[in-house]
């Protein structure tokens, strides 16, 4: 059974998790409307991991005779001055996650609560492959440049990395 105070951490974690999904299905509509169509397949697919981390925790929550609870949903920022600056908040939102991840890990290890530390793992691993992907992507444009052609190389090369990734795989 869970604590209390893991209960309540994880939930605040599932609302996290929910935000981020919205909060990337915001930044996806965004580049649609502006037709950058790799970034907008890769943002649509990352509200959907998103929303299968919310509810991988979801359901741990209640396997481990915890209360999940369905979470509020805060509206995210809707407008980007470029297309570089959407990924910056893609990697500031995901920086934000993994701090709220690695506090979690250790309140688990504080509690000896060894199956949520399980859990909590695949995320620890989870967020530094989301990171580095996004950097990644900032790295590329500081490289090739913010101009029609440069982001066009990156767009469709963010396009690729969207159709390779499958969200259901992961959980």
């Amino acid at each position: 059974m869970l604590s209390e105070k893991i209960n309540k951490a994880l939930n605040e974690q599932i609302a996290k998790e929910a935000f981020a999904s919205s909060a990337y299905l915001a930044m996806a509509s965004w580049c649609e409307q502006k037709g950058y169509e790799g970034a907008t397949n890769f943002f649509y697919k990352q509200s959907e991991e998103e929303r299968m981390h919310m509810m991988k925790i979801f359901h741990f929550v209640n396997e481990a005779e915890g209360k999940a609870i369905s979470p509020a949903v805060a509206q995210p920022e809707h407008d980007f001055p470029s297309y570089r600056s959407v990924f910056e908040a893609a990697l500031a939102h995901e920086k934000g996650v993994t701090k709220s991840i690695h506090e979690l890990v250790k309140l688990a290890t504080d509690q000896n609560d060894f199956r949520t530390l399980n859990l909590l793992q695949w995320f620890v691993d989870e967020q530094l492959e989301e990171e580095n992907q996004i950097q990644t992507i900032l790295d590329k444009l500081n490289l090739i440049g913010d101009n029609g052609v440069g982001i066009f190389m990156i767009d469709t090369e963010v396009g690729k990395k969207a159709a390779a990734k499958d969200p259901a795989a992961e959980v």
